[in-house]
């Protein structure tokens, strides 16, 4: 594996910065909680993956 250059001064754009990360594949996970005076109210649980859809993981979609 190579070392990824710090970015550091230097600009990329951002559909450059997505391909980077949908080629590994992004995890996202979060809570969120609304609270009012010590009460609960609403909770919301995020887990997601994002990558690419490629040969491995065949689109849902059918062909058009």
């Amino acid at each position: 594996m190579t070392a990824i250059e710090p970015l550091h001064g230097r600009e990329i754009a951002l559909v450059d910065l997505l391909d980077r990360l949908l080629a590994g594949g992004v995890v996202i996970a979060g809570d969120l909680t609304l609270r009012i005076a010590d009460v609960d109210l609403v909770r919301v649980d995020l887990k997601a993956l994002i990558s690419t859809v490629g040969a491995a993981v065949p689109s849902p979609w059918p062909d058009n």
